[in-house]
């Protein structure tokens, strides 16, 4: 199910005066980030927050996009980054969530979204995948949502990913605990193609626990 995150936080009245507790409580799920709009729903005017970056209180570091200075830096800065300037409909996917998920050696050169239409402009760094996703193909990983791990896979085998990543995610993913062969057998069979044969192929090849 799709979780609920700051992003896609319900919707509540902002308040009348800027509240640092509320804006704080944002970017703590997000890596010290936070977009406008949610700077707004704190109570932070658009002018309002544009001082905080002069003085060096928020660092601005795309349009839209703000960091409180003093939270501690995150390896996943990138990602948090690039989901919160594509919207809240963004999923991280594809090898950006095969590296999420700790299934994966290599780092994409681009940060993977998938959103449900084509975006109206282009972002450097982010390679986005058009498609709608079902609610049961997204899960939440160190507060960001992300493609489940079968999901992941079957996307990656799609996309073309080598049958040896293929195969060291599949086994290492079940070893861990983080899917299941029935998960990745239904993924298999509703993708079909290359998916459905690199995933059967490598689950051929796991050896017996």
């Amino acid at each position: 199910m799709y979780h609920k995150t700051g992003h896609n936080a319900h919707q509540v009245a902002a308040p009348s005066s800027p509240d640092p507790d509320r804006l704080f409580s944002v970017a703590e799920g997000q890596a010290g980030y936070f977009t406008t709009a949610q700077a707004q729903r704190a109570g932070y005017s658009r002018g309002l927050v544009a001082h905080h970056a002069k003085t060096g209180v928020l660092e601005r570091v795309r349009s839209g996009v703000y960091r409180l200075t003093r939270f501690p830096g995150s390896p996943r800065e990138d990602l948090y980054i690039a989901w919160l300037e594509a919207g809240p409909r963004a999923v991280v996917s594809h090898d950006s969530a095969l590296e999420l998920y700790g299934l994966s050696d290599l780092l994409p050169a681009e940060t993977h979204l998938t959103l449900p239409r084509t975006s109206s402009r282009r972002r450097s760094g982010i390679r986005m995948h058009t498609t709608q996703l079902e609610s049961s193909d997204i899960a939440a990983r160190d507060g960001l949502p992300v493609t489940t791990v079968a999901r992941t896979i079957s996307d990656v085998a799609r996309n073309g990913g080598a049958s040896e990543l293929i195969a060291q995610a599949v086994h290492e993913a079940l070893n861990r605990g983080l899917v299941t062969q029935e998960a990745l057998e239904d993924q298999a069979s509703r993708h079909g193609g290359r998916a459905k044969r690199e995933i059967v192929a490598a689950l051929a090849s796991r050896e017996p626990s």
